[in-house]
């Protein structure tokens, strides 16, 4: 198993580049960095993790920006997203972003994404919570359409465009990874029939884990990828995702200054080199 980092980029912490750079000298394979356009002042969805909503869901970088900085410091760390709220976005604009960035880091886009859970950042959006789900099937179908193709159309109930022509087109072959967050009966019916890769929770129990892979293997998926996103630095575990079969584990680091985020990694490293 080999590790990453999962972690929000914000103006109060340490910079995206930086940070890019530091985790490959320690060794990190990936950084996957959440995403937020905005918290609105009205909100009423509660935080998921309960209490009051963390002061990093408010001040995030967009990820593109911070991960083509991170991009710019390093040859090898995989560059995710984690997640990107795909269902905020414009299809087409983010077809472009992650093939450029793909483009810019030589091939190494990781492009996770989720359905989310704030309603109100969602409807500032456009988007109806209700029908999230088979928005995000469409945009995925959508954007691996114009991936893949010179000249890309795709028409669906919730997404719809004539023939276009769009460039860059990604590095990776057939097309970067697109990596499914969640654990619900819906996200992994989304992993199966469009995830490159699952991005389950550490609180995932290990019998859950295999469940999954042997439920996937059964579809004729036995080799999509299992990415653990926001770990926990606990050695129980890390052992109990390794022995679920999980081939990569990112911490969640927190966000704090630079001086204090290269100490966190450090004692990070450590723990991975463990276990790795």
């Amino acid at each position: 198993m080999d590790f990453g980092i999962s972690t929000f980029v914000t103006d109060e912490g340490i910079r995206p580049d930086v940070l890019g750079e530091a985790l490959e000298e320690r060794g990190f394979a990936s950084l996957f960095l959440a995403e937020h356009s905005h918290i609105p002042a009205g909100r009423q969805s509660p935080y998921p993790g309960g209490g009051e909503l963390p002061r990093v869901y408010y001040r995030t970088l967009d990820p593109f920006v911070a991960l083509t900085a991170a991009a710019a410091r390093t040859s090898e760390l995989v560059l995710g997203t984690g997640i990107a709220l795909l269902i905020q976005r414009d299809v087409l604009h983010t077809a472009k972003e992650v093939a450029s960035l793909d483009l810019v880091s030589n091939g190494r886009v990781a492009f996770g994404v989720g359905v989310g859970w704030n309603r109100e950042e969602m409807a500032n959006h456009g988007t109806d919570p209700t029908t999230r789900g088979a928005l995000m099937d469409e945009q995925i179908e959508a954007l691996k359409a114009i991936w893949t193709s010179e000249r890309a159309e795709y028409h669906g109930e919730h997404v719809s465009f004539d023939p276009i022509f769009a460039w860059p087109k990604p590095v990776q072959q057939p097309h970067p990874p697109v990596y499914i967050g969640g654990e619900s009966p819906a996200a992994l019916r989304r992993l199966a029939r469009h995830g490159d890769g699952w991005l389950p929770r550490s609180s995932t129990p290990g019998d859950e884990i295999r469940r999954v892979r042997d439920w996937l293997g059964e579809q004729g998926r036995e080799n999509v990828p299992f990415t653990v996103f926001g770990g926990a630095a606990d050695e129980d575990v890390i052992r109990r995702m390794a022995e679920a079969g999980v081939e990569h584990y990112t911490f969640m680091l927190p966000t704090r200054p630079e001086a204090e985020t290269l100490a966190a990694l450090d004692d990070l490293a450590r723990l991975a080199a463990a276990h790795r």
